[in-house]
């Protein structure tokens, strides 16, 4: 899935300038790289997206968050938004859809 929303940004030109495995993973990688956009699943091993978006925020309350999740996962995705995600998109990805969410975050 990484590879799916990587290859949709590269696309719409944005520079994708690092990747985590796992959430714990993110929060390191998040504070190397200060990176201007961040997207998170909410599933992921080690620690979940939800938690991992909560410690970025209490960071960096300005950290740019898109959150990636199932469909079904709605009460995940309404409680990413209340705890600082600026957007969201479900899996399948489509590249409009990424790319509308990264615009509307970046704004």
């Amino acid at each position: 899935m990484r590879k799916v929303v990587s290859d949709a940004l590269s696309g719409g030109g944005h520079n994708v300038i690092g990747e985590a495995s796992n959430g714990r993973e993110a929060i390191t990688r998040y504070l190397e790289l200060q990176p201007e956009l961040m997207t998170l699943d909410i599933r992921m091993p080690e620690m979940d997206g939800l938690t991992a978006l909560r410690e970025i925020i209490a960071m960096d309350p300005c950290a740019r968050i898109v959150m990636c999740s199932a469909l079904g996962q709605e009460r995940k995705v309404l409680e990413a938004i209340r705890a600082g995600a600026k957007d969201f998109v479900i899996k399948p990805f489509k590249t409009e859809r990424v790319l509308d969410a990264v615009g509307k975050a970046m704004a």
